[in-house]
């Protein structure tokens, strides 16, 4: 039987987390699992790697949706959103069900996903994969930690769905300055053997 998932702790306090997931959705595998009609999944994106979120989170489970107002999100906003997220929708929702708990304003929460972004480099070898490839979870942990100095594996998990890599979770610390170790997080990873790596389109 499938271990739990993190909890999600609704409508918590603002501001009082102990670290963030930098999320990263592997495009081809989140559009096939989900059949989203996102702009990601457009034939002909070629995306790869893309941000799905900044999530602040508890050493065990996570805050979501902390401020009833953090519906509406300023045009100034998104231009700090600007080149993110993969559509302006995904970049709305995150900042409603993980920006709000952060304690941070739109603008604020926009610009710490840039320096969590910054933060971590994509493997090359994930640049220009022209085939369907089948790899372990832990070959795609190991290439991370091999171009991002101080990533261990216990501060990274990749996620999956249907044995299709949907996306990596990277922990980094609450002030964005490094890398740090999260057992949920890690636990909560991928299990299966072998996994699907499908081609960006």
């Amino acid at each position: 039987m499938a271990a739990p998932g993190p909890r999600e702790a609704r409508g918590a306090p603002m501001g009082q987390f102990d670290f963030h997931v930098l999320a990263l959705s592997w495009s081809p595998g989140f559009c096939e699992n989900s059949g989203s009609r996102s702009p990601q999944c457009d034939s002909g994106s070629g995306l790869g790697f893309v941000t799905h979120g900044l999530w602040p989170q508890y050493e065990q489970g996570y805050p979501s949706f902390c401020e009833p107002s953090g519906r509406f999100v300023p045009q100034a906003a998104m231009a700090d959103a600007k080149g993110l997220f993969p559509d302006d929708n995904l970049a709305r929702y995150q900042w409603r069900k993980h920006g709000t708990c952060t304690g941070e304003s739109p603008s604020g929460y926009f610009q710490a996903v840039r320096r969590a972004r910054e933060l971590v480099r994509i493997p090359d070898g994930f640049k220009g994969l022209d085939s369907r490839s089948q790899v372990l979870p832990s070959e795609i942990e190991r290439a991370f930690i091999d171009v991002n100095p101080g990533l261990r594996p216990d501060m990274i998990a990749v996620s999956c769905g249907r044995r299709i890599l949907q996306e990596v979770r990277i922990c980094l610390t609450r002030d964005l300055r490094g890398f740090r170790s999260c057992p949920e997080v890690d636990r909560d990873g991928c299990r299966a053997g072998a996994i699907t790596v499908p081609a960006p389109r």
